[in-house]
């Protein structure tokens, strides 16, 4: 709470202590954090228009989602964030909120709290499932225990083929794949936003690095520099993947001569301003498609990588560094098609990214992006249905 992670009004609902009572049945998702909500928001906006359904709650563990959650306005599904893993507040949630089926999302696996939703009879299903290697040996060390949790998942739906390998060694019984969901997208531009933007822009070239982490902004200030002694109109947006860390960017900015305008600040563009810091959530899209050149963080430093489909599905050419293990399948896909390269050299980076200044990727490209996300959204809701009748 001190540190601005957890809200000091409602960390009350991770002891399952809420201010009313609850008389409807629910279909549960759980979303961790940003990513694994943004990834499911398509599924949540085919069930609010289902009149089967009394109710949905989604929950999640952060505050940066739960402001995402409060941007979308549903009318029959509720969010509160996750209770902590103990019997006693994994039987209070379960009784309270009364889930006919339970969804996790992504990569995450509660052994408490899947337990007890299989005492109780309620399915539980892995969404868009992710297993990294590092997660699979560490499970894997704990073979027996790890059977013990897997066999309690009803239904996996793996993200990639890796995942449904290690899925299958960890015990879990009935898998299923399908694809990323995240090869579908919801157009999360806001049009009044993008008007006031372009018109922002309208006198510049801009590319954008998104989801950076610690160490990659500077990488990003130095390709700036070197690209704006040939382009003298050129801004760099960088979208850090979290934003508490503005004011350490900035300061890293400053200290490299870099003149800097949050976007939260409302301050005009002008000749001077070097980068672009937006320094708030769930707007990237806007900003995607002001630019044709994208740096994906999270692929320098030794973290996985980040989601690069948004940006490309927007016209964006990918540029992203080697550590990419979290997204390996769709970052081979990109690279397949000619929609991004793999580097983390300065030079060839700053060469990329000067020749696509000016060029999208092509339509065709993007709508392979389209396709394969609707083929795989509507393979994922055959089986949802299947649990919410």
């Amino acid at each position: 709470m001190f540190n601005g992670k957890e809200d000091p009004i409602r960390f009350k609902e991770k002891l399952c202590i809420y201010s009313k009572k609850n008389n409807l049945n629910s279909i549960w998702f759980h979303a961790v954090s940003v990513g694994e909500l943004m990834s499911i928001l398509p599924i949540l906006n085919i069930l609010e228009k289902n009149k089967q359904i009394d109710q949905i709650i989604v929950t999640s563990s952060t505050i940066s989602s739960a402001k995402i959650f409060e941007k979308q306005k549903f009318k029959k599904i509720v969010h509160r964030y996750f209770p902590i893993d103990t019997d006693f507040l994994n039987k209070k949630f379960i009784n309270y909120w009364k889930p006919k089926a339970a969804f996790f999302v992504d990569s995450e696996i509660w052994p408490n709290m899947f337990k007890n939703l299989k005492k109780s009879n309620i399915p539980v299903i892995l969404l868009n499932a992710r297993i990294t290697k590092k997660s699979f040996k560490r499970w894997f060390l704990i073979k027996n225990f790890s059977n013990l949790v897997f066999k309690n998942i009803s239904l996996a739906l793996p993200s990639n083929t890796e995942t449904k390998n290690f899925l299958k060694k960890l015990g879990a019984n009935k898998i299923k794949f399908i694809g990323n969901l995240k090869y579908y997208g919801l157009s999360k531009i806001n049009n009044n936003k993008k008007n006031i933007l372009k018109n922002k822009f309208k006198n510049f070239k801009v590319w954008c690095a998104a989801s950076t982490h610690e160490g990659e902004e500077i990488l990003i200030s130095n390709v700036h520099k070197n690209l704006k002694r040939k382009q003298k109109n050129l801004i760099t947006i960088i979208i850090p993947r979290h934003i508490d860390r503005v004011e350490k960017i900035i300061e890293l900015m400053n200290k490299n001569q870099l003149e800097v305008i949050r976007h939260s600040s409302n301050k005009n563009i002008n000749k001077n301003t070097d980068i672009y810091l937006v320094d708030t959530y769930g707007e990237a899209s806007n900003f995607y498609d002001l630019s044709n050149v994208c740096f994906m963080g999270g692929s320098i430093i030794n973290h996985g990588g980040q989601n690069p489909l948004e940006p490309a599905r927007l016209g964006n050419y990918i540029l992203n560094g080697p550590n990419i293990g979290n997204f390996k399948e769709i970052y081979e896909f990109l690279s397949k098609n000619n929609m991004s390269i793999t580097t983390s050299n300065l030079d060839k980076i700053q060469k990329i990214t000067e020749k696509k200044l000016n060029k999208k990727i092509s339509n065709l490209n993007k709508i392979k992006i389209i396709k394969i996300g609707e083929k795989i959204l509507n393979g994922n809701m055959i089986y949802i249905n299947k649990f919410i009748k």
